[in-house]
């Protein structure tokens, strides 16, 4: 199943989940989501990945055919499973964790029917634990997408044209990302969180508060889905945030780039400035073992003395985080929050966002992702931050 160049690699993450099922006094745990599928085996199918404690993993199998390995079973129905691992010589899991935040009511309770536990845990939260720090394989995937994150943002002017709309814009820009192989589908945790391929916010859209849990909002195109892009005809005067997903490997770098049609107001030149020092304060502070709640503080005491609280991360609604974890989705741990109780560890990927709202003008600031290094960050999105005249 795991191809031998890669077992390496996918060996540390097993023995991540492993050591979590001990320390939590579980035999084994059983995974189902696609993500969660994706990172324990390097591939997505229809199916269960199943790791005990101790000894090797098995893989059940729904679709599609064409899967060998030793340990690689085809099942129609999970109940099939329990009986195959016993043949190939597993104990009975008395102690079992399942995906508890992914798992539908019922699929939960048949899957619990099938291994009839006396004990279960959690799996969502262990594995959001484990893919905190990231393998050498993954930080090697996140610097390809950087890489090319940054080749689509040189070609943003190019999206631009006079009288054109934010829609139209991004969809020149969604095109420039297809064409550098952007995988498209833009993956986050929990429910309620949807959004295609990243985010263009221009004017006053970037004041509209959304339902869901990101940094700024936008009212979207329509009420099905507020986020987002809404239609706004480009004018002068206007910012226009471009935080489009980085997607071009599994792993999300995350970047946002501030445009400009015409000449801002000073204050938005301002604004874009105190944010590129929050960015160079939270950074200077930024190394294993740091608080990701005093990271926050200190994101806020820069933007407190700059006179700009009220404008901080949104308007109408101010987001409580200056900063989040990526991965395979783009909301992952950890996060830069007041109520965080987190450290930075080595090898989290991480991105910071300081920006600022202004009414009638939109939204100014920075988003660069961070590889949390032996003694300090290092930045990953590489791209001048400077706000960026659209001609």
């Amino acid at each position: 199943m795991i191809p031998e160049q890669l077992r390496g690699d996918f060996e540390l993450r097993w023995n991540r989940l492993q050591a979590a099922l001990r320390e939590n006094d579980m035999d084994a745990c059983l995974l189902t989501d696609s993500v969660n599928i994706y990172y324990t085996t390097g591939k997505v199918y229809n199916g269960y990945f199943y790791l005990p404690a101790e000894g090797e993993p098995c893989f059940f199998v729904k679709r599609p055919t064409g899967y060998e390995g030793e340990r690689v079973r085809y099942i129609r129905k999970p109940e099939e499973m329990a009986d195959q691992l016993l043949a190939m010589g597993y104990a009975k899991p008395g102690r079992l964790m399942l995906e508890a935040d992914e798992l539908s009511y019922n699929d939960y309770l048949r899957l619990r029917a099938v291994f009839d536990p006396v004990a279960e845990g959690n799996a969502s939260r262990m594995l959001r634990w484990a893919r905190r720090e990231k393998t050498p394989l993954e930080i090697e995937l996140f610097r390809r997408s950087a890489k090319i994150h940054a080749e689509v943002y040189k070609e943003v002017p190019a999206c631009f044209r006079k009288g054109m709309t934010d829609v139209e814009f991004q969809a020149e820009i969604e095109l420039r990302m297809r064409r550098h192989g952007s995988i498209g589908l833009f993956r986050a945790y929990g429910s309620n969180m949807d959004i295609f391929m990243g985010s263009v916010l221009a004017g006053e859209n970037a004041e509209a508060p959304s339902p869901f849990d990101f940094a700024l909002g936008g009212a979207g195109v329509d009420a099905s889905c507020p986020i987002g892009a809404n239609g706004t005809v480009l004018r002068d005067g206007m910012a226009i945030l471009v935080d489009m997903a980085g997607n071009y490997t599994p792993y999300i770098t995350d970047m946002s780039r501030v445009f400009a049609v015409g000449k801002l107001p000073d204050e938005a030149y301002r604004a874009h400035e105190v944010a590129l020092r929050v960015q160079e304060a939270v950074v200077a502070m930024a190394r294993p073992g740091a608080a990701c709640a005093d990271l926050y503080a200190e994101a806020l005491r820069v933007v407190n003395e700059a006179g700009l609280g009220t404008n901080f991360m949104g308007t109408k609604w101010q987001a409580k985080f200056v900063g989040h974890g990526i991965g395979l989705q783009i909301n992952e741990l950890p996060v830069l929050t007041p109520r965080s109780k987190e450290t930075l560890l080595p090898n989290m990927v991480f991105a910071l966002e300081p920006k600022f709202v202004l009414p009638g003008v939109g939204a100014v600031g920075v988003e660069n992702s961070f590889l949390v290094t032996s003694d300090g960050v290092e930045k990953l999105t590489v791209f001048p931050e400077e706000i960026i005249q659209l001609k």
